[in-house]
């Protein structure tokens, strides 16, 4: 009896309701108890005034209540019963609000339909400090329960779904009919600031329409209202019925003499045979505010007859919020991230000058240490701590960030710290800081500090960006690291070899530091020969050259971490390629080793050595211009670095000041020198997945694409 009781409470927190023709957000809102307001806040795709349309499934929270439900021991009955008061109940979320002039604490609870209490609890400096303008506060939203409703559905209303391969939130989404939005208030343990889900992860969603008896009627026709000027053979290319069919369903055709403006008609559904929607079959699209069909066939390259087909609830209208599904054979030229559609946005051409960004700057100065009188000992320093030369190329290009956004019209309000590399001194740093208002913060470089400050900011949601590659001990998820790691560039240039290749001989020389890259080399290319290394260092060249084909080109993967390996090999390489040996030398990780002054840049050269790259080098352009005349000198790649990692962070937060939102709705991004594509990591946070292949060419360093590789 008290598990039936505690399972019946926990599952009357909400009920779904479907919409009939006629209903208003008001008239919902009376028949549950609850405000337009509250229906509002948790059906976001629905906006005050908006006629609802019949069938639309909206999640209604209930209003709160001091009694608790009892179910008789012999039926089903639902009897109350005066209990101890609730205990303080825990937010599902939180909203941000920005004090404006002569508010109110009072006012701003009345607004949100909370105490002042919540408001103090989660934002403890008004404790102690007067509310003022210009403050950001967390605003708790609360689910709002009343067990005693006569209209509270009961777990009948609800199925537990359990998570299947390769699905996604937008996939069950579509499948059950309702909006991300929904989804998360019908399911608030699922995390805000990502989208990932775990295969067999259980889910509470509402029961589809039509799953009992007395609602399993199919609707067989829809209703189409004939606009201006349309003809039969517009018809049937929308809808794929003929003008016989047309007027034999719609008698009133023949007796007004044809088509007219303004007439209902009667047009068959087509069933749609059903397939498992996953990530395999479609990719998935979330309707935007004032879109119409017009602009979404347009855009997405399909005709309103496909996406109907695809998308039957279409006939009830287009709403905000609205999951649609494609197949993934009509992507085209759309963007996709994580099998989700991406609106193409214009970076420069969206930010919003209202948005006042906060931005903390966390790196490893060691100015304690330095004596900033004596130049030459400064000089010395620097060239000997990577740490410090690292720290100062990021800060000059995020200065000249900085003012590249100022440009644009927004105003960032940056404040820099030395962390001094000290675990007590980044401390130190939170404790003075309100992370409170802070847009996000960058830095540090050490990632015992990194996961100092990425927990501290964890609890008020700021996102921390990392100029580094995540590392396999962090597990932290408001970390957006902005190097991709090795993993992902060896990925991406196992995937483009994969576009590229037409048979050709492949060969793989790895010693122990490339032993994974070697074993994902065969996974992809079965019929690669493995050469082993001759005491470490180099090639036993008769056994090379038995490997060699004249017939194909030889495609040679080295991996490995050692300079006198590469200098070695890449000599042996050249060594062998004639005008009927063709010999190209690749790598899936070009490390420091790779860099050494002994290794020829003509041997390179020569066989066109290719590797991945988080970055490239740059020519002439207005980023150089600007740093020059700032500093007067050129920077180096880690100004560079700086400088692109800065500018993309201040430009998302222009657009959007929620990196976590914005990493949703934006795809790749490229400035000077880097690339940046931020996607959910399910071990490390955020990871950037956007990088270049680049290939040495005539003494030069070219990027090249599939279609370039010759």
């Amino acid at each position: 009896m008290l598990l039936l009781f505690s399972f019946k409470a926990l599952a009357q927190q909400f009920v779904t309701h479907a919409v009939k023709d006629g209903e208003t957000i008001e008239s919902i809102a009376k028949q549950y108890k609850v405000t337009p307001y509250n229906i509002l806040s948790y059906n976001k795709e629905i906006k005050h005034g908006d006629v609802l349309r019949a069938n639309t499934i909206l999640v209604i929270p209930l209003a709160a209540n001091t009694s608790n439900p009892v179910i008789s021991s012999n039926t089903n009955e639902v009897t109350s019963e005066k209990e101890e008061p609730i205990v303080q109940q825990e937010p599902i979320g939180f909203l941000k609000h920005k004090v404006r002039k002569r508010e109110t604490l009072y006012g701003i609870s009345q607004r949100y339909h909370i105490t002042q209490e919540d408001i103090k609890r989660y934002n403890r400096d008004l404790y102690s400090v007067q509310l003022k303008k210009g403050m950001r506060l967390k605003i708790p939203k609360y689910l709002r329960i009343d067990p005693n409703d006569e209209n509270a559905l009961n777990e009948d209303d609800y199925e537990t779904y359990a998570v299947q391969p390769k699905e996604t939130r937008w996939s069950i989404a579509y499948r059950y009919g309702i909006t991300i939005d929904s989804l998360l208030v019908l399911n608030p343990q699922l995390p805000k600031n990502d989208d990932s889900l775990a295969e067999g992860q259980e889910l509470k969603l509402p029961k589809p329409k039509g799953s009992s008896l007395e609602e399993q009627e199919v609707q067989l026709y829809f209703s189409y209202t004939v606009p201006k000027a349309i003809g039969f053979f517009r018809l049937k290319e929308e809808f794929g019925v003929s003008a016989e069919e047309l007027m034999k369903l719609n008698p009133e055709i023949v007796e007004r003499g044809g088509l007219k403006e303004g007439m209902v008609l009667r047009i068959p559904q087509k069933k749609v045979v059903a397939h498992e929607v996953n990530t395999d079959n479609y990719i998935f699209y979330v309707v935007k505010p004032k879109q119409t069909e017009y602009s979404l066939t347009r855009n997405m390259g399909v005709t309103y007859r496909e996406l109907l087909d695809l998308n039957p609830d279409l006939i009830n209208g287009l709403k905000a919020g609205m999951v649609l599904k494609l197949p993934k054979d009509k992507m085209g030229d759309l963007e996709v991230k994580n099998s989700l559609i991406l609106d193409k946005i214009s970076l420069l051409d969206s930010i919003n000058t209202m948005n006042k960004p906060k931005l903390l700057v966390m790196l490893p100065f060691l100015l304690d240490r330095i004596d900033i009188n004596d130049t030459e000992e400064i000089k010395k320093i620097i060239q000997k701590r990577n740490d410090i030369k690292y720290a100062l190329g990021l800060y000059s290009g995020t200065l000249i960030a900085l003012d590249s956004i100022k440009k644009l019209g927004i105003s960032v309000d940056v404040k820099t710290y030395d962390t001094g590399r000290s675990q007590i001194k980044v401390k130190e740093i939170l404790l003075r800081e309100n992370l409170m208002n802070v847009s996000a913060i960058l830095g540090p470089l050490d990632p015992k500090l990194l996961k100092e400050v990425a927990v501290q900011a964890s609890n008020y949601e700021v996102p921390v960006i990392a100029p580094s590659a995540s590392s396999s001990d962090l597990s932290l998820d408001n970390v957006f690291f902005s190097m991709p790691s090795d993993s992902i560039l060896r990925d991406k240039m196992l995937s483009f070899v994969e576009r590229t290749f037409t048979g050709e001989n492949i060969i793989v020389i790895a010693d122990e530091s490339g032993k994974k890259a070697k074993e994902k080399i065969m996974e992809r290319f079965p019929a690669t020969q493995v050469l082993a290394l001759k005491n470490n260092i180099s090639l036993d060249i008769e056994n090379f050259r038995t490997k060699l084909s004249e017939e194909k080109e030889n495609w040679v993967f080295l991996e490995t971490d050692n300079f006198k390996v590469v200098s070695s090999v890449s000599s042996i390489l050249n060594s062998a390629k004639s005008d009927t040996t063709l010999v190209r030398m690749f790598t899936t990780n070009k490390n420091k080793g790779f860099e050494h002054d002994v290794i020829s840049s003509s041997h390179l050269s020569k066989l066109n050595f290719t590797y991945p790259s988080y970055n490239k080098d740059i020519s002439n352009n207005s980023f150089m211009k600007m740093y020059e005349k700032r500093f007067g000198t050129k920077p180096d790649r880690y100004a560079i670095r700086g400088f692109d990692i800065a500018y993309d962070l201040l430009l998302k937060l222009a657009y959007k000041n929620d990196l976590f939102e914005v990493s949703k709705l934006i795809g790749e991004t490229e400035y000077t020198g880097s690339k940046f594509n931020y996607g959910r990591d399910m071990i490390s946070g955020y990871s950037n997945s956007a990088s270049y292949i680049l290939k040495y060419e005539e003494m030069r360093v070219i990027e090249v694409t599939p279609e370039k590789l010759e």
